[in-house]
């Protein structure tokens, strides 16, 4: 399956805004966002003003790229969410918060979701005490996940965990750093959800198809 594996400060400098890909970089002064405003490519600086179809793609490629999912499983997603009961757009980051990688970088185990989705591919963290090497995988409520044994006493996991002892944990989430395990408490409600996007026109967007 394909994925970008271009830069990706120019995802951030694209959408306008930090989708904080890069991990501790994109809190200081070297965040490509903060030192360059315009768009990436030889014509960034020129571009016209957004057209409706445009702001809603925006969207949507900021929500894509910032959980770092790609287009057919976001469209799974949102298929996903329009069935359940309750508001699509809230649905819909519910799902995407509740994945596994997202919750390893939620909980301050990864300095980013791409590193967090590393460390689940390589088999270095469990739920409910079994080891799971899918990044995709939704989490419940009361669901524990936990850094493999193998994992604990690294270096790696160590710096990670000192350099982001100091991150916010949501409020749906409970974490243990001295034993690098964590619980889902309850699915996020909208406000819990930090992520600066306009869900609804996500919404609009998939209702045209």
């Amino acid at each position: 399956m394909a994925r970008y594996t271009g830069p990706s400060c120019r995802l951030c400098r694209r959408e306008g805004k930090k989708l904080f890909l890069k991990g501790e970089r994109c809190y200081t002064d070297k965040c490509a966002v903060t030192r360059r405003q315009s768009l990436p490519g030889q014509h960034g600086k020129g571009r016209k003003k957004a057209s409706e179809y445009g702001t809603q793609l925006r969207a949507k490629q900021s929500a894509r790229r910032y959980y770092g999912v790609l287009e057919g499983q976001f469209a799974q997603y949102f298929d996903m969410a329009a069935r359940q009961p309750g508001v699509t757009g809230e649905n819909l980051l519910r799902i995407l918060e509740s994945r596994l990688d997202n919750v390893v970088y939620r909980l301050g185990f990864a300095s980013s979701r791409k590193e967090a989705r590393q460390l689940v591919l390589h088999r270095h963290f469990t739920v409910n005490g079994r080891r799971v090497n899918i990044p995709s995988y939704l989490l419940r409520p009361g669901d524990v996940v936990a850094a493999h044994e193998q994992l604990k006493g690294s270096d790696k996991i160590k710096a990670i965990t000192e350099a982001h002892g100091s991150r916010p944990v949501p409020a749906w989430l409970d974490v243990d750093r001295e034993n690098l395990t964590g619980r889902v408490i309850a699915l996020p409600n909208r406000d819990e959800v930090d992520f600066d996007v306009e869900e609804h026109l996500i919404v609009e967007l998939y209702s045209k198809n």
